[in-house]
């Protein structure tokens, strides 16, 4: 397996690819063009399990903070009020999507406004909340070992392995009708 911060990159860099493709895609519209659902049902299936994992990683961060920070500190518990606040949100964002997804599986190009709704919102959720947050990341940088940061970011290889498969699965299904050159 790849070291911590190599496996961490690849996937961050890849989740930033498939949002960046999501926010694109949603910007473009589809137009009722049926050769975008496959593409828009890859997508949901990738951040199901990206987000499943990603999601896991930072309760399993915040449970961590809260056993080794001192919690009496105001900046402490704000800190983790917000973390919180975050994946809750992201989690109502997520299954806005999937469901989206979902009735693009059953209901095909019929469904295509609705999952570019709930598409667009939650790739506008992600960017303004997700990713680096100094309050908690400023704690566990102060207060993880490598161990504790192996132990966040646990994975077993299979997990990492259909994420990858997953991803490519989002590229592979684009419609010729959308440019995701990323340079």
């Amino acid at each position: 397996m790849e070291g911590l911060y190599e496996r961490v990159a690849a996937e961050r860099r890849r989740l930033r690819q498939v949002r960046m493709a999501l926010t694109a895609a949603t910007d473009h519209g589809a137009e009722g063009a049926a050769d975008w659902v496959p593409f828009y049902v890859a997508i949901g299936d990738y951040f199901e399990a990206a987000m499943d994992r990603l999601h896991e990683q930072d309760i399993r961060m915040g449970d961590m903070l809260r056993e080794k920070a001192d919690m009496d500190k105001p900046e402490n518990i704000k800190a983790l009020e917000e973390l919180d606040e975050r994946l809750s949100g992201n989690q109502e964002h997520l299954g806005r999507m999937l469901a989206a997804r979902d009735a693009l599986r059953a209901d095909g190009a019929a469904a295509l406004e609705q999952f570019e709704t709930a598409g667009g919102d939650y790739a506008a959720f992600i960017v303004a909340n997700m990713g680096h947050h100094p309050g908690t990341a400023d704690m566990a940088g102060e207060l993880f070992s490598t161990a504790d940061w192996e132990h966040m970011t646990l994975a077993s290889d299979s997990a990492l392995e259909r994420e990858a498969q997953l991803h490519a699965a989002v590229f592979a299904a684009a419609p010729e009708a959308l440019d995701l050159s990323m340079d």
